[in-house]
């Protein structure tokens, strides 16, 4: 029988600021780095840590602002894709880590790809589960209210955006493009997890300001796809293909800058991992042990 790895749960000073991460597995096996989406945290990798971590040394950090990270106020830090990227690269080196594959969904792939731009030697491979990088990628009546809010920052403009970090607005992420014979399996804990972590104080402002500044990201787009062509890094899809924010056109896109892409669409939405953490779990290994290697 596999020997079950215990999951030990840390915070490291990175500037001042403590960053909470969970972490498992050998010191010495391929490192993974899991870097987690809106509006949630590590939390969103319960179940596939213990999947992995007989294999991989796995590490789940909360960015700053998120889950059980310190969260000071948009007035006391600057809440930016390219600040937090730059925050997530300094955690990296406090963990001596300089060689890692990444697996990066909704924020974390602008984050994740942040440090690829910045240090592409450090990166061994890339999956990716419903985290964009190409135009295709992005669904028309999701990013309607966050176009606006991006185009122009109001009152007006910020209203809706508070919508989709309430209960029912996170709840609708999680429900939305999972099958009626998936249902079940949604555990609601989640989604009551993140809303409460939502209303700590401050978070108004720092959500609406990563909102508003995800436009930056669309900038990068063309670098991105630059780095892939480049670096040919290996690089596994696995995609909820119910997603109405980040849609199936957005994981077939890969192939065009990295034809050995491994794409797979899975029958779920936003957050597969709530569904098809098994699946996943078998996808990654299978792929991470033939591109980076696996602990004995």
């Amino acid at each position: 029988m596999m020997a079950v790895q215990a999951i030990h749960h840390r915070t490291v000073a990175v500037r001042g600021h403590e960053i909470f991460y969970r972490e498992a597995g050998a010191a010495d096996a391929p490192v993974l780095l899991l870097l987690h989406g809106f509006p949630t945290s590590s939390y969103m990798f319960r179940d596939l840590i213990p999947r992995l971590a007989g294999r991989y040394r796995v590490i789940a950090p909360d960015h700053l602002g998120f889950g059980h990270s310190a969260a000071p106020s948009a007035k006391e830090f600057p809440y930016t894709f390219a600040e937090l990227a730059a925050l997530t690269g300094e955690f990296t080196e406090r963990l001596g880590l300089d060689r890692f594959a990444l697996y990066i969904q909704d924020y974390g792939a602008p984050i994740g790809l942040r440090l690829a731009l910045a240090h592409p030697e450090r990166i061994t491979a890339i999956v990716t589960q419903n985290g964009n990088a190409y135009d295709e990628g992005l669904g028309t009546e999701a990013w309607a209210p966050v176009r606006a809010l991006i185009a122009e920052r109001t009152p007006r403009t910020e209203e809706p955006v508070r919508a989709i970090r309430s209960l029912e607005g996170i709840r609708r992420q999680y429900e939305t493009g999972v099958p009626p014979r998936y249902r079940s399996l949604l555990n609601p804990d989640a989604w009551h997890h993140d809303a409460a972590l939502m209303t700590r104080d401050g978070q108004d402002g720092i959500q609406l300001d990563l909102i508003a500044d995800y436009g930056s990201n669309f900038a990068l787009y063309p670098a991105f796809h630059e780095y892939f062509r480049r670096s040919q890094v290996p690089l596994l899809a696995v995609w909820g293909e119910g997603d109405e924010v980040f849609v199936p056109a957005g994981a077939q896109a890969f192939r065009r800058d990295l034809p050995a892409a491994e794409i797979h669409l899975l029958p779920t939405g936003h957050f597969a991992l709530e569904t098809h953490a098994p699946a996943i779990a078998a996808l990654m290994d299978d792929f991470l042990g033939r591109t980076v290697g696996r602990a004995v």
